[in-house]
């Protein structure tokens, strides 16, 4: 079984850029492949995405079917385990009380000078479409972490898209748990075609202005090539994560932890940084049995990214570890060292940031409360993890009064003038304010 190994010390820099490169970068060549749907979904709508269904998750529909019933929902509910329906329940409280504890006063000023307010009001985005992945298996745990900010901060309109069962269902725990959250508008079409129909609408599907989730390469190149047409937030793409460990780290931990992200598809990353040899050389050991312990589909995923976009990466020392991992940038960061208190202001780039052995990645992905919808393909250096305020925006107020005014008015006029704005400084200079404004 084929593990990637790098010293980092012994790589040339053309080595150390294919080092960084992962699947979510390489999607010049998919741009091609998904314009024409994109074009196919806003020319033909809701007809489009019934062959989409059909070609790429094999669902045979009629447009009607598109939009989940409450005949589901309630079907959903019936089904499910209550077992799985009572670890949905115990997520969604951690996650609602993190995301609770985020939101902003609606509206703040501060005083700039006598007379001279200025402020915020936040308000909610007024639609926000939510793409929640299926692959082969399902993600209610997605479904968490992007329904439940929406909600919290007060979007007026929530919809869901997400990719059909061979029948033309959902799985029961995804509508289950839409419905925990509050959203009751979920419909049927997953991929490239999903993130079109938010952008432009069709005549089942309403056009929204935000469109937020994790999915593929496909997914991940429609969001750019939509771009400006809807704002695709987060950029969400295939799986990653680095494992940071110094010597004191049991390997088997360690190992354990890089399968956690690398077992989602053979487009992850999944890297293990380490300057001790001999935690690199007993994780490398102890790979192949734990991966060969995994049903076939995963156990056939984690060989590949071993192999490909993940592995084992010896560094010279902490420093160079830390340093690797800023300008690495990760989705997700675990950090197994002996004080992880006293490097964490060291780290500047990652999604996010789980310390010590007892918070795994694992638990970051469904339970403990913060977001795991995080910035992949080197984008933490710039985006942050999902928040409630991903559905909010800003709007700046500002009001001063006559004696404000008089203060302030020809520091203004003069910027205007020196800018060569004639009309930004008339409005001062030829201004004629009753006393009492």
């Amino acid at each position: 079984m084929k593990i990637n190994f790098y010293e980092l010390e012994k790589l040339s820099q053309s080595e150390i850029v294919q080092l960084f490169k992962r699947s979510e970068i390489d999607i010049a060549d998919l741009k091609k492949l998904v314009q024409p749907i994109i074009q196919d979904v806003r020319d033909r709508g809701d007809l489009a995405l019934i062959e989409y269904n059909k070609k790429f998750d094999k669902a045979k529909m009629t447009v009607d079917q598109l939009k989940v019933t409450e005949a589901e929902f309630e079907q959903a509910r019936n089904n499910l385990d209550p077992e799985v329906k009572k670890v949905i329940e115990m997520s969604a409280t951690n996650i609602k009380k993190f995301h609770h504890a985020q939101m902003p006063e609606e509206m703040w000023f501060t005083q700039i000078d006598d007379g001279i307010m200025a402020g915020e009001k936040i308000t909610p985005i007024t639609s926000v479409g939510i793409y929640v992945p299926r692959g082969k298996g399902s993600f209610p745990s997605v479904m968490l972490m992007l329904c439940i900010p929406a909600i919290i901060a007060n979007v007026p309109k929530v919809i869901v898209c997400t990719p059909p069962t061979a029948d033309g269902g959902v799985d029961d725990a995804s509508l289950f748990t839409a419905e925990i959250c509050g959203v009751k508008e979920v419909y049927k079409v997953g991929g490239a075609q999903a993130i079109a129909a938010m952008a432009y609408g069709t005549d089942n599907i309403p056009k929204v202005h935000k469109a937020l989730g994790p999915g593929s390469s496909y997914v991940s190149a429609a969001k750019r090539l939509l771009y400006g047409t809807i704002d695709v937030g987060t950029p969400a793409g295939p799986s990653e994560s680095i494992i940071l460990c110094d010597e004191t780290i049991d390997p088997q931990l360690a190992a354990l932890d890089l399968l956690i992200e690398a077992e989602h598809g053979q487009d992850s990353t999944a890297l293990l940084v380490t300057h001790s040899r001999e935690v690199a050389n007993q994780v490398q050991a102890l790979l192949p049995d734990l991966i060969n312990d995994l049903p076939k589909e995963r156990k056939d995923f984690c060989q590949t990214v071993m192999s490909n976009y993940g592995g084992i990466v010896l560094t010279p020392n902490l420093e160079a570890s830390l340093q690797f991992v800023n300008d690495f940038a990760p989705e997700h960061l675990e950090v197994l060292v002996k004080e992880p208190m006293a490097v964490l202001n060291k780290i500047v780039n990652a999604g996010e940031i789980l310390l010590g052995p007892h918070t795994p990645i694992t638990i970051g992905n469904f339970s403990l409360g913060v977001n795991a919808i995080l910035p992949t393909g080197g984008f933490a250096k710039t985006f942050s993890c999902v928040t409630v305020y991903d559905f909010l925006k800003r709007s700046s107020i500002g009001y001063v009064t006559q004696e404000g005014y008089n203060k302030i008015k020809d520091t203004a006029r003069k910027f205007a003038e020196y800018e060569g704005f004639p009309s930004h400084a008339n409005a001062i200079s030829k201004r004629n304010i009753n006393s009492r404004s």
